[in-house]
Parts: C-alpha cells; sequence; structure tokens
C-alpha cells in the first residue's frame, strides 16, 4: 500500500518522460558531454602550446629555499585564519547577544553593525585597512577584515540558531525563575550549537579560504608565495604557472577537507553525547 502511495505521489508531482523526451535527454547529455570534452581538449592544447607540461618547469620544486618558501607561507596562511577563526567566533557571540537583548539600543546598534559589514565586500574592506592603519603590518589588516566579516555572518548563524529553538524551552526556563543569561547558557545555546555547528564550520571552511586574498596586499601567505614562484622563469622552460596550481591548489583543498572532516567528527561526537543523555534520561 505504500509503495501505491508513493508512486500516486510522484506522479502527481510530475509526468513520467515518455520515449521522445527520454531520447532527447540523451541526445543533451552526449552534447553536454562532448562540449566538456572539447573545452578541456582546447584548454589542454592551448597549455601545452605553451609549454606548461614541459617537466623542466619542476625543476624549481626540487630547491630546498623554494620548498621553505611554501612551508612559510602556509604557516602564514594558518596563522592568519587561526587569528582570524578565533575573533570572528567571539565577535559573532558578541554581536548575537547583542542583537537578542532586551535593551533595543544596544539590539539595534549590534544589528545595524552586523548589517553593513555583512554588505561590505570583504576585499574591498581588507585593501581599506591595509592603506589606512596597516601599511606596514599587512597581517593585521587581514585578520581585522576577516574578522569583521566573517564575526557578522557568525553572529546571524548564532543568533539564528537560538532563535530556532522552540520558545516553550526558554518559556519554561523563565516560569521556573531563572534569569535570562542562566536561560541562554543553560537552555538555549546547548541546544542551538548542535543545529548551527556546520554552518559555522562551513564558515570557517570560508574564512579559510578567504585568507587567499592576503596576497593582494602583499602578506606572504600561500598564494602570494606560489605567485612569486610562478613569476620567475625557469631557464629555457617558461614560467611554471601550471605545476604551482598543481601544488597549491591541492594544499588549499586538503586543510578544507580537514577543516571539514573535523567539523563532521565533532558534530558526530555532539550527537551521540545527546543521545546518550537521552538513553539515560529515559
Amino acid at each position: 500500500m505504500s509503495i501505491l502511495n508513493r508512486q500516486a505521489s510522484s506522479s502527481v508531482l510530475y509526468d513520467a518522460p515518455g520515449p521522445r523526451a527520454r531520447t532527447r535527454y540523451r541526445a543533451f547529455g552526449v552534447l553536454a558531454v562532448l562540449g566538456i570534452a572539447g573545452l578541456l581538449w582546447y584548454v589542454f592544447s592551448a597549455l601545452n602550446d605553451n609549454g606548461q607540461f614541459d617537466p623542466g618547469l619542476w625543476d624549481a620544486f626540487q630547491y630546498t629555499f623554494v620548498q621553505q618558501r611554501i612551508v612559510d607561507g602556509l604557516l602564514a596562511t594558518l596563522e592568519a585564519f587561526g587569528l582570524a577563526a578565533l575573533f570572528s567566533l567571539a565577535l559573532g557571540a558578541l554581536l548575537a547577544a547583542g542583537q537578542l537583548s532586551d535593551h533595543r539600543p544596544v539590539r539595534w546598534a549590534c544589528t545595524a553593525f552586523t548589517q553593513f559589514f555583512r554588505a561590505m565586500p570583504l576585499l574591498i574592506l581588507i585593501v581599506g585597512l591595509y592603506y589606512a592603519f596597516f601599511a606596514q603590518e599587512p597581517m593585521w589588516a587581514l585578520v581585522l577584515g576577516l574578522t569583521l566579516y566573517n564575526g557578522a555572518v557568525q553572529a546571524e548563524i548564532i543568533r539564528s540558531g537560538v532563535n530556532a529553538v522552540p520558545r516553550g524551552q526558554g518559556e519554561a526556563a523563565y516560569g521556573l525563575g531563572m534569569r535570562k543569561t542562566q536561560v541562554m547558557m543553560s537552555i538555549l545555546v546547548p541546544q542551538a550549537v548542535r543545529s548551527m555547528l556546520p554552518s559555522m564550520i562551513g564558515q570557517l571552511v570560508v574564512t579559510l579560504k578567504d585568507t587567499s586574498l592576503g596576497f593582494i596586499i602583499t602578506y606572504h601567505e600561500l598564494l602570494f608565495v606560489g605567485k612569486a614562484i610562478a613569476s620567475q622563469p625557469i631557464n629555457a622552460a617558461g614560467f611554471p604557472y601550471i605545476p604551482v596550481v598543481l601544488v597549491i591548489g591541492p594544499i588549499y583543498i586538503a586543510m578544507c577537507l580537514l577543516l571539514t572532516a573535523l567539523a563532521r567528527w565533532i558534530e558526530a561526537r555532539g550527537r551521540r553525547g545527546a543521545n546518550r543523555r537521552t538513553s539515560a534520561a529515559a
């Protein structure tokens, strides 16, 4: 009976394609695959004609000082990300608390601050901070820009997570005589963390990738180092653009994947803990 119900509901949502439609879909799929293959072949041919697949272009990575520059760039990227992640989470929590405040001036000020920096283009913010205050310390222009922008985004994530908790939870706590701080810290925030954790970690991944904007203000992070290596000709082989992309790109991808894996581990650990508490209470 359930199978018939599912079939009936699916037929209401859309009509099953007929033979002509299925043939048309297959033709579109074949054309799409051929188009993508042709585009990839064109890109490969253009790069190959420019000598970008010459084995000699990889010679630069045999030198110790080049390897050390990549390591230093990676450490600089992680330093900027670590500071920006810590500060943005703290700022986001502070702004979210302000937006949930019962005091109207505080709520309005925090909301205006959050909306302004969410709407501000990150690149303009970083460049403006660099030329206005941190021309001698580009790292802090990058960190502060990432903090203001991502802190505003994290504030919205936290505020939405707290507001997503059923209102009856807070009302019951207030009925027991608890103060708002106690309700937030003991009832609302612990429940909200489980729902908003994936979004918070996802925004931290964005923060990590946005550290690459530091190369515009000459901060020696990973992308700046890669650009510097690619701009140096390797004997008669030319400029090693493709080798640099094939080295720097996977490093960024690996860092983002590790951060995502950490988020999933924390989420699974929190879910197991919640299940244990539920079973113990039962």
